[in-house]
């Protein structure tokens, strides 16, 4: 039996990092567009996987950080 790619395979997708991220390699996720999802996942492990998680509730999360939701 082979090997079956997720199909989303993370070494076939695109991920991106945030502008203000800098580079200095500090706490940041990356992020990508999957097939019916968007992919996070840690920018200094992405080795270890990534998290899916469905569109509309993406968009809520950045909504509510924007907002300051989450803020200490």
């Amino acid at each position: 039996m082979g090997v079956v790619p997720m199909r989303d395979d993370p070494r076939c997708v695109v991920w991106r990092k945030s502008s203000r991220s800098g580079s200095s390699g500090g706490e940041c996720v990356e992020v990508a567009r999957l097939e019916d999802a968007c992919g996070v996942r840690d920018s200094k492990a992405p080795q270890v996987g990534y998290l899916a998680i469905d569109r509309g509730r993406w968009v809520a999360l950045l909504a509510e950080i924007k907002q300051g939701t989450y803020d200490l």
